[in-house]
């Protein structure tokens, strides 16, 4: 069993951090099959394999110690995966354009403002609602990948939770950010 100092924050090359960057590279894989595999289950037995390694990799890093670039590689990873399948969907017509769009902007924006703060010594840690943003995300990407599911409203309705679930943890953020900036919890 690995003690949980096995790596410390400058480390790079870790068990964790291979595994994220095996998602990011994985990722153009299920997008070619996504574009060129519409009736099979290939992308979506792949997909739901990249979207268990995402908490594995988290896993991995706790156990062995968390790292800088870990800390930087894994929500990278996330959003490669994430919005590279959303805009193949998109494209093939799976997937709503605009809410898609409005989760692409807010990760954007959310991004930019947490380094943002951040130079100002200010962590802004992902909590409950962007967890739950993100697995919404990736079952509705599952559930669009799969060729029998033909009850397109489930899978947009379920696009509007995730957008729903998105813009909540964004204003989260904000607030959380605000709150440690005055000082105030």
């Amino acid at each position: 069993m690995t003690s949980p100092s096995t790596y410390g924050p400058t480390a790079i090359r870790t068990p964790a951090n291979l595994i994220t960057a095996l998602r990011i590279l994985a990722t153009p894989l299920v997008i070619l099959l996504v574009l060129h595999d519409r009736r099979s289950y290939a992308p979506a037995i792949i997909w739901f394999v990249l979207a268990m390694t995402d908490g594995f990799d988290g896993f991995v890093a706790r156990r062995q110690g968390a790292t800088r670039s870990g800390a930087f590689l894994d929500p990278l990873a996330d959003k490669i995966m994430v919005f590279g399948a959303f805009f193949g969907l998109v494209y093939l017509g799976r997937v709503a354009l605009v809410p898609v769009v409005i989760m692409a902007l807010r990760e954007v924006g959310i991004s930019l403002y947490r380094s943002v703060v951040a130079r100002s010594g200010i962590s802004v840690p992902a909590r409950l609602l962007g967890k739950i943003k993100m697995i919404l995300q990736l079952l509705v990407i599952e559930l669009a990948l799969l060729p029998k599911v033909s009850d397109t409203t489930l899978v947009d309705r379920l696009t509007w939770v995730a957008t729903a679930f998105a813009l909540a943890s964004a204003f989260q953020y904000l607030y959380d950010a605000r709150v440690r900036r005055s000082g105030v919890h």
